[in-house]
């Protein structure tokens, strides 16, 4: 019998028994190193759910992992003890999206650590060996789990198509934020400027490279004198990110609504909106990325180890979420380390 962490219900985490179901012939078993403790897992615990997806029974979160291979797995090429990484999203292959090479908006999918699915915040895991990503020698565990969140970034700025050279509101500097702020000079925008209601968030941007950080979009509004930006990236928890993106945008500007807001729902000045003829977009979870992310941090294009800045034990895993859901000051990315 393992351990494993449980959201019941809207701020209900406890740690308890867990019997992780049996490997079959189509999945590898894993000892977990390290789970990253993401925005999403974070609305679980909020709001007991994201749309559709609610928690209906105890649920076991966790999509940003990383672990030990348990056995050999020559049909991987891997032996016994690998780090390897996952990606938590398993599509169906079938259907018009997949087969149009969007997976990740599979209606289909079956998604590790999104209810009903249980995922990697326990000790042991069984994952399908078709989601496994071998990384390369000198990896550790966190820059391993930091593959997922980075590869969400990517996927946004697919999205985005930033010119070379041009300015980029970035309204949000939490974990996907940043990294967003990181991928974002590699693909060679201009100058980024950044708002976040936190401080230390705030100060993290200016140290990735933004040219500007401020706490509100008024901030971002005033440094362009009142014309906008032609890309608005948002990044959010808030159900006032998606009208701050608004705002922030210049009149026939684009738009990429990465965050969940709380309560599922924002608010928004249609009219703000629609006179400026936005284009926009949203982001949701990644395509085939993770071979662009293992890149980055190999070749140092991007820093993910430094904006963690809490490790916590399977057993602490409550005070974890309890600290992200309050704002605690100097947290940014939390992982989970059983």
């Amino acid at each position: 019998m393992s351990k494993a962490v449980f959201i019941h219900g809207p701020h209900d985490v406890r740690v308890g028994p867990y019997q992780p179901p049996p490997p079959r012939n189509d999945t590898v078993m894993l000892k977990v190193a390290a789970v990253g403790l993401c925005g999403s897992d974070l609305h679980y615990y909020k709001d007991g759910g994201i749309g559709a997806a609610v928690i209906a029974k105890p649920f076991v979160p966790g999509h940003e992992f990383a672990g030990h291979l348990v056995n050999d797995e020559p049909a991987l090429g891997l032996p016994r003890g690998a780090l390897v990484a996952v990606d938590p999203n398993r599509a169906c292959g079938q259907c018009e999206y997949c087969l149009a090479g969007h997976a990740n908006l599979c209606p289909k999918v079956e998604f590790i650590g999104a209810p009903p699915f249980d995922g990697a915040m326990t000790e042991t895991i069984a994952v399908p060996s078709e989601l496994v990503v071998p990384i390369p020698q000198g990896f550790t565990p966190l820059q391993a789990v930091m593959l997922e969140p980075l590869g969400v970034a990517i996927h946004a700025i697919d999205l985005a198509k930033p010119r070379l050279g041009e300015s980029v509101a970035l309204i949000g500097c939490g974990p996907i934020g940043l990294l967003i702020l990181e991928v974002l000079k590699v693909a060679g925008a201009g100058d980024v400027f950044a708002i976040d209601p936190i401080e230390t968030r705030r100060d993290f941007a200016l140290k990735l490279g933004a040219k500007r950080a401020g706490s509100s979009v008024k901030d971002i509004v005033q440094w362009s004198n009142g014309a906008g930006y032609p890309l608005v990236i948002e990044a959010t928890n808030s159900p006032d990110g998606f009208n701050d993106a608004v705002l922030a945008a210049k009149i026939g500007g684009r738009v990429v609504l990465v965050g969940i807001p709380d309560g599922n729902s924002y608010t928004l000045d249609a009219a703000q909106a629609r006179r400026r003829g936005l284009k926009i977009k949203f982001s949701r979870r990644m395509g085939h990325v993770y071979p662009r992310a293992i890149d980055l941090v190999a070749q140092g294009k991007v820093d993910v180890v430094s904006m963690v800045t809490n490790e916590f034990a399977l057993d602490d895993a409550p005070e974890a979420f309890r600290l992200h859901a309050e704002g605690a000051p100097g947290v940014i990315k939390s992982l989970i380390v059983p």
